[in-house]
């Protein structure tokens, strides 16, 4: 059990008002709170929900962007423009990258209420059961498939599947099938089979691979953020307090104890104090990078920053990991399927957006990504190593690189990849981004398995069903030259939006661990982590669903060591 410690008395100046122009010292703590979450993201929503459904104690939950209610949040559709111009989003990119040939990759991440849920394609993936048994066999027990899916099945109130002992049905984040996808998806579907892949009806159900139809997080044609899931409705809750437009600086420590968070908001410096425990939920990369301004992290990178050392925590912004993506991108002949730049597809997008107002149904509820399929590059790989998913529309460098006409894409995600980067500090200052250092393709499982992934994805897009459809191939790959697919790939291939691991979990024994399997810090007292950069290894499809597991089992964690 960890002890409370004594709240911080309020240093306002007498009487309790503030004169006009006032601006705190940094020295000021303000307000304290049972429970601080560091980030409104996916993990933090569902921490800050489930310890204040205890009216016994007190809970303040700090996001740096706004409340997350955005039209371009709320219409499922919308990420495809608010995320390219940077909309509810930290717009990060990497350092050049070797393995892009000195390219910087892109890399997105939220910045609302719900964090990167408000901004992604809205499907609902857990991965396969191997995942979580290899995290448990790193030396993390509690966290094997058996252990974990009964916190999925918490959270989940699944539309599709509601007599599978594989989901839920009552939790607050809703899951369903897409309300109007495009008839491309079937074609699709035979193309997959037509290579001797199975249909399977629910991929995060007892089998894994195949060919499917998304699942996706949305309630009635709407985007359903963790946000919508497990903080708006909330709100009105006595004992959880929401601070949005807090920028976080540092967390403080009192000697080695975690004590109170300080931040910036509407340019004053502000710090809210911590009776038992601050819960770091910034993700992969916001959660290192403030860590490591607070004084936690690798020693000699925090002095040469200037930054004086609460611990030397060697692990901290390592073990860096993210799918590397590629992208197949074709021509439409058949332009009604699909989202395009013509005068037409102008129109379209303009009466579905009518029509999504009106009914909640229609072109503006498609995540873009409406079917995919796990497939394995050889017939001796037990689990499915790659992933591809079918988009409705032209995806070039993210959608920022704009072509006229209409077309389809094809996005290949390497599953389980094996390159390892690092996040460091630019500087003590947190308002300037991180150094992201994923060093793609570093190591050589990672090229050799994609451009065997794009051959066979070569061979679906180019089957007889979709030869229809199929009009020019924008980014060219020479399906029998494996020198040609890797320096293509090598010129355009880049995230796939799931980072992880920059605060793994793991034993006592690995001097990379940050975080034991009850996600306590290692070294310090009060102060846990709660999102994406817990993993030892990266799931082998979206992050998400995962991510809101973790949320889901840390807060039993804190309750039950209360």
């Amino acid at each position: 059990m960890i002890a409370a410690v004594a709240p911080y008395p309020d240093r306002r100046p007498a009487g309790g008002a503030r004169p006009a122009g006032y601006r705190a010292p940094v020295d000021e703590v303000g307000d304290a709170f049972d429970y601080v979450v560091v980030g409104g993201g996916s993990a933090g929503c569902v921490v800050a929900s489930r310890l204040s459904e205890d009216p016994s104690v007190t809970v303040c939950l700090l996001e740096a962007g706004g409340e997350g209610r955005d039209l371009l949040i709320r219409a499922p559709l919308g990420f495809a423009v608010g995320m390219p111009l940077g909309r509810h989003s930290w717009g990060y990119e990497t350092v050049p990258q070797p393995g892009f040939n000195g390219r910087r990759g892109f890399q997105p991440r939220g910045k609302a209420l719900g964090g990167s849920s408000t901004i992604n394609a809205m499907i609902y993936a857990r991965g396969h059961r191997s995942d979580y048994d290899g995290w448990a066999a790193l030396g993390n027990p509690g966290w094997g498939y058996d252990d974990v899916l009964p916190y999925f099945k918490r959270s989940e109130a699944n539309a599709i599947h509601r007599d599978s002992p594989f989901h839920g049905v009552d939790g607050p984040l809703h899951v369903t099938n897409l309300r109007s996808p495009s008839p491309l998806n079937e074609v699709f579907l035979e193309a997959c089979q037509s290579q001797g892949i199975p249909f399977n009806p629910d991929f995060n159900g007892e089998q894994h691979h195949g060919c499917y139809h998304v699942q996706v997080t949305q309630k009635d044609g709407e985007r359903h953020s963790a946000a919508a899931a497990f903080i708006h409705p909330n709100l009105d809750r006595p004992n959880l307090e929401v601070r949005t437009g807090a920028h976080i600086a540092r967390v403080r420590f009192d000697q080695r104890r975690a004590t109170a968070v300080e931040y910036q908001r509407g340019g004053r410096t502000e710090v809210v104090a911590a009776r038992r425990e601050v819960v770091m939920s910034a993700g992969a990369f916001g959660t290192p990078q403030i860590l490591m301004a607070s004084g936690l992290g690798p020693g000699a990178h925090l002095q040469e920053l200037g930054i004086t050392p609460v611990l030397d925590v060697p692990g901290i912004g390592q073990n860096l990991q993210d799918h590397i993506s590629a992208l197949l991108i074709y021509r439409s002949l058949v332009p009604d399927h699909t989202v395009g730049i013509t005068p037409a597809g102008v129109a379209r997008i303009l009466k579905a957006m009518w029509t999504w107002r009106r009914h909640r149904t229609g072109l503006i509820t498609s995540c873009a990504a409406e079917s995919g399929v796990y497939y394995r590059t050889s017939p001796d790989v037990e689990v499915s190593d790659m992933e591809m998913e079918l988009i409705v529309g032209i995806g070039d460098d993210h959608g920022r690189k704009l072509h006229y006409g209409h077309g389809y894409s094809a996005h290949l995600l390497l599953a389980r990849p094996q390159s390892v980067g690092e996040v460091r500090l630019a500087s003590p200052d947190t308002r300037v981004a991180p150094l992201i250092d994923p060093r793609y393709f570093s190591h050589p499982y990672d090229m050799e398995t994609l451009v065997k992934g794009t051959q066979i994805a070569l061979d679906i897009m180019h089957s007889r069903a979709f030869d229809p459809y199929r009009g020019e191939m924008l980014i060219r790959y020479d399906r029998d030259d494996p020198r040609q697919i890797e320096e293509t790939l090598r010129d355009h291939a880049d995230t796939e939006y799931h980072v992880c691991g920059t605060a793994k979990m793991g034993p006592d024994h690995d001097p990379m661990a940050v975080v034991d399997a009850s996600l306590r810090v290692r070294g310090v007292a009060g102060l846990r982590i709660a999102d994406a950069s817990v993993m030892p290894r990266v799931t082998s499809n979206n992050t998400h669903a995962a991510v809101i597991m973790i949320g889901e089992k840390c807060a039993d964690l804190i309750r039950q060591s209360a």
